[in-house]
């Protein structure tokens, strides 16, 4: 069956309030009379202002958040049938959450214990209770028979069914991306040069980031930072495209003798996969067991942030200190996936339909579908730490593709694939550390992104 994803643009709002024009047809009173009417709406003003504060920190039900919540076509109560209380099945008060204009985000990083310097690390030489199988990736396509309009993709076309097997914990061959098209066919996509293929092939523990469609500025990691082990033993590789290299190289940014700036080896992808750069960077992110195949370690930082911990303390502390696989932080504010769901349409985040037809499919299947359960597994994504094991590969896999499948805002998807995985496979653990948020901002600072102009999103 051919994926069901349909490619949708992504957009932001980008339009304005309008101008409130005022009147002014009352010059012909007098004065004592003129002030009293001034006065009076000078007080009007002070008390609506006052009210508008009030309501916002008490969260007090307003028609024009009511008209604005009308507007969302998936909400908790229409489409997933739980009123937003996924514990009880009640719909919740205004009170039990803010307002989507109102934030409790806390920029503030917190103390991360790291061991006081490189020389003092042990790396476990006991792979703990890490589930052991060996997984295989389709790497290419036949042309069905009959099927004259076949199209190859990146992400290969993965049945239903094929999708549903994927998710056990067992010896397997599955789509992972890279898969590549029929004899004399042209490329899926994200083609690299054969001398940085060589060069990431040898390298067992990953720093790696991508700039996609000129969208950042290079941030390179703090050297001050960086200890002469990892300068000399961790490979630091960011992705660019042809844009964004020609873009920087007019900044000053210039490669040196080794195809490096700074720490960063620049490594540049041509024929990229999607025309949705998020989507593209996606590759990257999730899939470094593939682009890294004798990597045993990797660490995912998104280009808005720039690099000032030493690797080798991120990998004690966030893996080996506690025994665990995959390491990702909490949302800085969103504890909820419909929470999630509904800010991501709320701030026009993606097409709403495409979230709608994602959800429908996700509320569908019972193997991760539970009312009771409080779904907190919301992520904030831009941070990563893995090692490469056949369970945190397969994580990997699953979660790309679903976000080839569906919506490329892949915190949408991380708590069905965690949880299906989990639910599918009850004797096989996932060792899975979801860190605070503050710890994320005390190994990295993090930057705006390059302002860039997005289409007007679609009035659904």
């Amino acid at each position: 069956m051919a994926s069901l994803r349909q490619t949708l643009p992504e957009y932001r709002d980008t339009s304005t309030p309008g101008s409130i024009i005022r009147s002014s047809n009352d010059l012909k009173f007098r004065r004592g009379r003129k002030f009293g009417r001034v006065s009076k709406l000078v007080w009007v003003f002070l008390v609506a202002l006052l009210f508008v504060i009030y309501s916002s920190m008490f969260h007090v039900d307003l028609p024009l958040y009511d008209k604005l919540e009308s507007r969302i076509s998936l909400s908790t109560t229409d489409i997933f049938g739980l009123g937003g209380n996924v514990q009880s099945g009640k719909k919740p008060s205004r009170k039990q959450r803010a307002p989507f204009f109102f934030s409790n985000r806390s920029d503030s990083p917190c103390e991360v214990a790291f061991v006081e310097s490189v020389d003092d690390l042990v790396e476990p030489k006991e792979t703990m209770n890490f589930t052991q199988f060996s997984l295989g990736y389709v790497d290419r396509e036949e042309k069905p028979n009959g099927h004259d309009t076949f199209e190859p993709r990146f992400g290969g076309h993965q049945t239903l069914d094929e999708r549903e097997k994927s998710f056990s914990a067992r010896n397997q061959t599955l789509h992972c991306g890279f898969v590549n098209a029929p004899e004399g066919s042209p490329s899926t996509g994200f083609d690299l040069d054969e001398k940085d293929k060589e060069y990431m092939n040898t390298c067992l523990i990953v720093v790696s980031s991508c700039i996609f469609g000129s969208s950042d500025f290079l941030r390179r990691p703090t050297r001050q930072k960086i200890g002469e082990y990892s300068k000399s033993n961790v490979c630091f590789v960011m992705f660019l495209d042809e844009e964004t290299m020609s873009m920087l190289s007019s900044e000053g940014q210039v490669l040196d003798d080794r195809g490096n700036i700074g720490l960063w080896r620049i490594v540049i992808v041509r024929n990229l996969p999607y025309t949705d750069m998020r989507r593209t960077g996606k590759v990257p992110k999730f899939l470094s067991h593939r682009l890294f195949p004798s990597a045993r370690y990797s660490i995912w930082l998104d280009s808005k942030m720039r690099l000032r911990t030493d690797p080798m303390l991120i990998l004690e502390y966030f893996l080996w200190r506690n025994g665990s696989e995959y390491a990702i932080s909490n949302h800085y504010d969103r504890h909820c996936v419909w929470e999630e769901v509904l800010q991501n349409k709320r701030l026009n985040k993606y097409n709403h339909s495409a979230i709608d037809e994602q959800f429908l499919f996700y509320q569908s299947d019972a193997s991760w579908f539970d009312p009771v359960t409080n779904l907190t597994d919301v992520p904030e994504g831009s941070f990563i730490v893995r090692a490469h094991t056949p369970m945190s590969n397969l994580f990997s896999c699953l979660w790309f593709n679903e976000v080839d499948r569906f919506t490329s805002r892949d915190q949408l998807s991380f708590a069905y694939t965690y949880l299906k995985l989990r639910r599918m496979n009850p004797g096989e653990p996932f060792f899975l550390n979801m860190f605070k948020d503050c710890e994320r901002r005390a190994l990295a600072k993090l930057f705006r992104h390059r302002a860039t102009e997005l289409p007007s999103p679609t009035v659904l």
